[in-house]
C-alpha cells in the first residue's frame, strides 16, 4: 500500500468556488481523504505550508506524442493516404517519450487527449493518457476517446487536387461513411450468429460503429461559425455525440451554441490568425461562450502551443474577461467532462485518481512556480 499525504496548502478542488485549507490524503493512486487535520504515519508527506494544491490540468485536444518538433517524416499526426481513415488510432502511434510529454508534465498538465490532426474529412481516433511513463499501456485512461472529423479549410487544402475542393464534399463524405456504416450495422444484426451472412470484414466500417451507436463523439475540428452549424446539422441528423473543438467563431454564436448544450474546446488562441477561417481568433472566446452558458475548455492544440502553457492561456482567458473560476474548470473539470472520463480526474474528490499540481501561486501567471506535480499518487 502505498500512501502520499498533501498537508498544509490552500486546496482548490474544483468543487466548490472558494479554496479550503484542508489535507489531501492518496491511498494507491486514489484520493481517499479531503479534510483538514490528517495525520497517517506510513504516508510520505508533502508540505505545501503556503502554496496553492490544485487537481492535476487538461488539455482535451492536443497532438503531442505524435507530433514531433525535430522532422516532419516523424510526425504521426496526420494520415494522408486518403480523406477518410478512421480506423487509424492514437493509441498505435503516440509516443509517451516524447520530450514534449515531459514538458507537459513539468506544467502541471497530468492528463492529455491526443489523436489525429485535421487533414482528413475522417482522422481516426483521439486517446486520453497521462503525461508520464514509457508505455502507452500503462497511462491510457481512455484507449478510444473521439472520432475525429475536420470540416473547414483543411481538407479542402490538403486534398484540393484530388478529392475535396468544397465545403459541401466535406460535408457530404462525413454524411455518405456515416449511412455506410448504418448499413454495415444493419447487416451485421441481419446476420445474427451466422457466420456465412456475416459481410466483408471493413476497418473503415468497423471503426465507425462506436460513433453511429452513439458510445464515442464525433470531435468536430470547426472554425468558422457554418462548418461549427454543419457539424451540428450532421450530428442532429444521425443521432451521434459531438464535440465541437477550436469554435473560433464561438463569440459570434454564443447563444446558439448554449442552446445546443455541446461542448465546446476553444483554441488555440495565441498567436496571429495563420488563415482566413480564424479571422475572429481571440482569448475572449472562452469567456463569452462560458458566460452564455456553454461548457468551455481551453486548449492549446498542442504543439500549436507548447503544451506546458496550458494554465497561462486560462490566464490569458482571464485576462480577458473570463471569471477566473470558469477558467479553471475549462482546464480541469471541463475537460474532463468533454472526454467522459470525470469520474477519474478533473477535481479534488474522494475516490478520483490522486493527480495533484503544488503551485507557489496562481498557475494562470506567468511568475508562478509548479514545484510538485503528482499522477496517481506518485510524484512525478
Amino acid at each position: 500500500m502505498s500512501k502520499l499525504l498533501v498537508k498544509n496548502g490552500l486546496v482548490y478542488d474544483v468543487v466548490t468556488r472558494e479554496p479550503k485549507n484542508v489535507d489531501v490524503l492518496a491511498i494507491d493512486g486514489k484520493i481517499a481523504r479531503v479534510e483538514a487535520g490528517i495525520e497517517d504515519a506510513e504516508a510520505v508527506v508533502i508540505d505545501a505550508q503556503g502554496k496553492r494544491v490544485y487537481p492535476g490540468f487538461i488539455d482535451v485536444h492536443t497532438h503531442i506524442g505524435l507530433d514531433t518538433s525535430f522532422a516532419a517524416y516523424e510526425n504521426d499526426y496526420n494520415e494522408m493516404n486518403g480523406p477518410v481513415t478512421p480506423q487509424i488510432r492514437a493509441i498505435d502511434g503516440y509516443n509517451p517519450m516524447d520530450k514534449s510529454i515531459e514538458l507537459a508534465r513539468k506544467g502541471g498538465v497530468t492528463t492529455i487527449c491526443t489523436g489525429p490532426g485535421s487533414a482528413n474529412v475522417l482522422g481516426g481516433t483521439f486517446v486520453a493518457v497521462k503525461t508520464y511513463g514509457k508505455r502507452v499501456d500503462d497511462v491510457v485512461v481512455k484507449e478510444e476517446a473521439a472520432m475525429k472529423a475536420a470540416f473547414g479549410e483543411n481538407p479542402k487544402r490538403c486534398y484540393k487536387d484530388k478529392a475535396i475542393t468544397s465545403r459541401m464534399t466535406t460535408a457530404a463524405i462525413l454524411r455518405t461513411n456515416l449511412c455506410k456504416a448504418h448499413e454495415y450495422q444493419r447487416k451485421l444484426d441481419a446476420a445474427g450468429e451466422d457466420g456465412d451472412k456475416l459481410p466483408t470484414y471493413d476497418p473503415v466500417m468497423e471503426a465507425l460503429l462506436p460513433v453511429i451507436r452513439g458510445e464515442m463523439p464525433i470531435k468536430a475540428h470547426a472554425h468558422r461559425a457554418d462548418d461549427i452549424f454543419t457539424a451540428i446539422r450532421i450530428a442532429k441528423e444521425f443521432g451521434i455525440k459531438l464535440t465541437l473543438e477550436h469554435v473560433t467563431d464561438g463569440a459570434l454564436i454564443a447563444e446558439d451554441l448554449a442552446k445546443e448544450h455541446f461542448p465546446c474546446a476553444v483554441g488555440p488562441s495565441l498567436g496571429h490568425p495563420s488563415k482566413l477561417e480564424l479571422a475572429n481568433k481571440g482569448f475572449e472566446t472562452p469567456g463569452i461562450l462560458s458566460k452564455a452558458g456553454c461548457d468551455v475548455s481551453i486548449i492549446t492544440d498542442a504543439g500549436v502551443i507548447p503544451q506546458e502553457y496550458l494554465s497561462l492561456c486560462a490566464g490569458l482567458a482571464v485576462k480577458a474577461g473570463m471569471d477566473p473560476f470558469e477558467a479553471l474548470k475549462a482546464i480541469t473539470i471541463n475537460p474532463a467532462k468533454h472526454i467522459g472520463i470525470a469520474d477519474r480526474v478533473g477535481s479534488i474528490e474522494v475516490g478520483k485518481d490522486a493527480d495533484i499540481v503544488i503551485a507557489d501561486g496562481d498557475p494562470m501567471l506567468s511568475d508562478t512556480r509548479i514545484l510538485h506535480v503528482i499522477i496517481d499518487g506518485e510524484e512525478r
